[in-house]
């Protein structure tokens, strides 16, 4: 295994290290599903758009650790290349795409988000692009690095594929390490998406506690994963949780969001469907959930999968 992903398999580690302010409802009673950060506004070519789209598409699947789906994205021979600025000293390193997914395949992994701040797309003729994008990469909601990321993609049947992923990776420092609830909320949507439901847990204190409708509720990180999974299994090829919004109250912190899907699991009618809910919760001191009480209407989610939401 490379000291590159030995690096990034120890970052949940370093999160535990983290003094981390919670911050959840400081500076609005709702928080939006938007950037933190302040983007540069653009307006994207057809080609520029979706190249855009490609890699944000591809940020997600490699923060869930999503091999299967990276490599599909991936040209021949693609290849990765870092430089990483380590006890003052920078250190690089480059290897086949196919390497890096040897050295992941059976290693214990933590989620991690990374939303880009800003974008710089050139497109050749049409054909090939290079992008710089100017990332930061969370954990659970903390800050931990800032990465410049470098991407050389080239248009195989008109499906965009990357040829090459190099990016500089520097530390955040310690005293800027604070708590997003914004991009807690994401990372945790982020996992719901991910087909891992060990993920979902982790951003649960481990004796936290999910409750759905209020019927029993789940005590643990076993058990919480196994409440995910079977949503998971319902809508194994195409399941998106999304973000919505965050609302303070006088009972907790709401996490609104919308699911979709199409119901292709285990005896599923293959409907789509399209429902949204909330989760109201309780956040121990470091940002992560001690208790959820997930809401959302159960009729109107059976009628779907029998009908579907068009219906």
């Amino acid at each position: 295994m490379t000291t590159t992903f030995k690096y990034y398999f120890l970052i949940g580690l370093a999160f535990s290290l983290v003094k981390v302010n919670h911050a959840v409802g400081q500076n609005s009673d709702v928080m939006k599903n938007s950037q933190t950060t302040k983007t540069t506004m653009k307006v994207w070519t057809q080609d520029e758009a979706n190249v855009k789209a490609t890699i944000e598409h591809f940020l997600k699947v490699a923060g869930n650790y999503d091999l299967d789906a990276m490599e599909k994205m991936m040209a021949s021979n693609a290849n990765v290349g870092i430089a990483r600025l380590q006890d003052g000293k920078w250190i690089s390193e480059t290897m086949l795409f196919t390497d890096y997914v040897e050295a992941a395949k059976g290693k214990t992994n933590r989620p991690y988000y990374e939303p880009v701040r800003n974008y710089t797309i050139h497109v050749s003729d049409g054909h090939l692009a290079f992008v710089k994008a100017d990332a930061v990469l969370h954990a659970f909601g903390v800050p931990l690095l800032h990465n410049i990321d470098y991407f050389t993609l080239i248009k195989e049947n008109e499906v965009w594929k990357f040829i090459n992923i190099s990016f500089t990776s520097t530390r955040i420092p310690e005293a800027e390490r604070i708590y997003d609830p914004i991009v807690f909320s994401k990372s945790y949507a982020q996992a719901w998406c991910s087909q891992n439901p060990d993920f979902v847990a982790l951003f649960y204190i481990e004796n936290g506690s999910l409750n759905i409708n209020n019927g029993n509720a789940s005590v643990g990180r076993t058990a919480i994963a196994k409440d995910a999974k079977a949503f998971m299994d319902a809508f194994p090829d195409d399941m998106i949780v999304a973000f919505d919004s965050l609302v303070k109250t006088s009972k907790g912190t709401e996490f609104h969001w919308t699911l979709t899907g199409t119901t292709t699991g285990l005896n599923g009618t293959g409907k789509k469907v399209n429902i949204s809910g909330f989760e109201l919760w309780q956040l121990d001191d470091k940002g992560l959930i001690k208790e959820s009480k997930g809401t959302f209407d159960a009729e109107e989610y059976s009628r779907q999968i029998k009908y579907g939401s068009d219906n």
